[in-house]
């Protein structure tokens, strides 16, 4: 096959080619999109969708919206290859000078070369490649095209490799060089498919050809070639040198640097700038398609995941509220407190058969005694709160952790909680053991105005709770308490220590209901009713705050239901402009 220059075969093909502004926002709003595009969850296929966004991203700032906002600037060819191809020498025999550093040692090119003629510098100015090629101007490079030397696509350098295939995504033409020896090998075809898929404009160099080998190797990489498709690419051979250092005889390339020449004129630079530019936009296509499914997988797996959180949970919160209501707040020092104080400040209050006696000067004994329990059930109740968020937590681990749960589960929870996240759980679990003594305070304050000012032993200030707590505020006395009788129980108690046996009662502890019966006789769910309620409510949000860490990742917006419609309206936009 000889040489031919890559330029379609109609007339139009010769025409500068235009772009609408419409387009070119589309395509800057689409890089917009993709660049704030993320893919949080670790499910499968999550590596194979950020490495085709990257890949998108470098298409899109490096060769599409360049070329789109200045159609003039150079054709970039960039020569690409396996490792020892001989890339940077064929680079250096076409310039006809040392421009890139070649030779034996693996890898040799580590930063790209960018070869332009002096007169193209302006049209190269702003293009975004600059800022990671080392640029040389020289009078042999034909006006209109930029040749840049890439790295190894297999280098044994990851950073190379990225390199490699980020120059590629940026070029117009892609000039492959291989040799008889390696012109099998897997990772240039993989490469090379993938630019035809994309109606790339392609060459190819076959390098380093001993005269004896060169019919039947230029003829296996022919049907190679016809194999795939790719029978109109053009196919140079550069017949092997032996051992030799520096740059090739004038002659060897002599073919390859005519056909650049011809190809650098106005009319075929802007034909293969054409038809790279519309493959690539045509390309997006099914890039962003994908892209828009990858997203939706993620929204996917975030619901499936959130329905996972809220069914690990349901137990614990279950089982929380039954456990504070069957009393386990008094089952440890608050149970020890009562009987103490049921053999000491309380033992002489009721008479036989439960009948209340008076003993109203030793009121502020029994409150200051009575407070001691407050503070029992409020430590008691903020180490339950805490106890159950943690159980709540073990069983969102043991259940994101199983090889059942859903795509992402285990990811999920690995760095999770946070170091903080425990001592947040213990301030969170006594600020509402503290907001219920304080509900208690205020509901007891409610039953005889101003009595907390003036009784024995009341707060130095109005507002506050024996804790020190501010009380609820615009808290109602129940409608079920006679005032005399309530008048009556805070004369007997204090306001804090009647406060102190409704808390008890709500917590479950029998003889504090009795005597809250004793002294305020039917009045008794009125008080302790919204107290249990509160205590349930408090037990079921410990375990459900855990529950709502794991929710707040999975609300960001890349895991919203509608996260792929972004860049489904991208792609419907361009889809009607390409």
């Amino acid at each position: 096959m000889s040489p031919q220059p890559v330029v379609p075969a109609t007339d139009a093909a010769h025409e500068p080619p235009t772009v609408t502004p419409t387009l070119l926002d589309a395509v800057r709003d689409l890089r917009r999109d993709v660049h704030r595009t993320r893919f949080p969850l670790e499910i499968p296929g999550v590596d194979e969708a950020r490495a085709a966004r990257g890949r998108l991203l470098d298409q899109l700032a490096d060769h599409l919206l360049p070329r789109l906002e200045q159609l003039s600037t150079p054709a970039v060819v960039v020569a690409a290859g396996s490792t020892g191809a001989g890339k940077s020498t064929l680079v250096n025999s076409l310039i006809g000078t040392e421009v890139s550093a070649s030779g034996v040692l693996r890898p040799t090119t580590r930063r790209p070369v960018l070869v332009h003629h002096p007169r193209d510098a302006d049209l190269l100015a702003d293009h975004p490649l600059l800022d990671s090629v080392d640029v040389v101007a020289h009078e042999r490079v034909p006006r209109g095209i930029a040749l840049l030397d890439a790295p190894d696509l297999d280098s044994v350098l990851a950073q190379n490799r990225e390199i490699a295939h980020r120059l590629l995504e940026a070029a117009d033409l892609w000039l492959f060089v291989t040799t008889a020896a390696r012109y099998g090998d897997a990772v240039p075809w993989r490469v090379l498919e993938a630019a035809m898929a994309r109606t790339a404009s392609v060459a190819m160099v076959l390098n380093r050809v001993t005269p004896d080998a060169l019919t039947t190797v230029r003829g296996d990489l022919l049907m190679r070639l016809r194999e795939r498709g790719m029978d109109g690419v053009p196919l140079f051979t550069v017949p092997d040198a032996g051992p030799h250092e520096g740059l090739l005889d004038p002659s060897a390339v002599a073919p390859i640097h005519r056909w650049l020449t011809t190809l650098a004129g106005p009319d075929r630079a802007r034909a293969v700038i054409a038809r790279t530019l519309h493959g690539a936009l045509a390309s997006l296509r099914t890039w962003v398609d994908d892209q828009a499914e990858a997203v939706q997988a993620q929204a996917d797996a975030a619901a499936a995941l959130r329905v996972e959180v809220a069914a690990a949970v349901a137990g614990p919160i279950v089982a929380a509220e039954e456990s504070v209501l069957a009393g386990a707040l008094v089952d440890g020092p608050a149970g020890v407190r009562w009987t103490e104080l049921a053999s000491g400040p309380l033992a002489k209050l009721l008479g036989r058969g439960g009948r209340l006696r008076g003993w109203r000067r030793t009121a502020a004994r029994r409150e200051a005694a009575l407070l001691e329990l407050v503070e029992d059930l409020r430590a008691s109740l903020a180490v339950h709160l805490s106890s159950v968020g943690a159980a709540g937590e073990v069983a969102l681990r043991s259940r994101l952790t199983d090889p059942a749960a859903p795509a992402g589960a285990a990811a999920l929870v690995a760095g999770w909680p946070a170091a903080d996240h425990v001592a947040a759980r213990e301030r969170d679990a006594a600020d509402a053991a503290a907001s219920w003594v304080a509900e208690a305070d205020a509901a007891v304050a409610a039953l005889v105005p101003g009595a907390a000012a003036g009784a024995p032993g009341a707060p130095a200030a109005s507002g506050t709770t024996g804790t020190g707590v501010p009380a609820a505020a615009g808290a109602a006395a129940p409608a079920a308490v006679d005032a005399d009788r309530a008048a009556s129980a805070v004369a007997r108690l204090g306001p804090r220590g009647l406060a102190a046996v409704v808390l008890a009662a709500a917590a479950g502890l029998e003889p504090a209901a009795r005597l809250l019966d004793a002294v305020l006789p039917g009045a008794g769910p009125a008080l302790v009713d919204p107290l249990r309620a509160t205590l349930a409510a408090r037990a079921r949000e410990g375990v459900a705050r855990e529950g709502e860490s794991l929710e707040e990742q999975l609300g960001i917006a890349d895991l919203a239901p509608d996260a792929a419609s972004r860049l489904r309206l991208r792609l419907a936009v361009l889809k009607g402009l390409t």
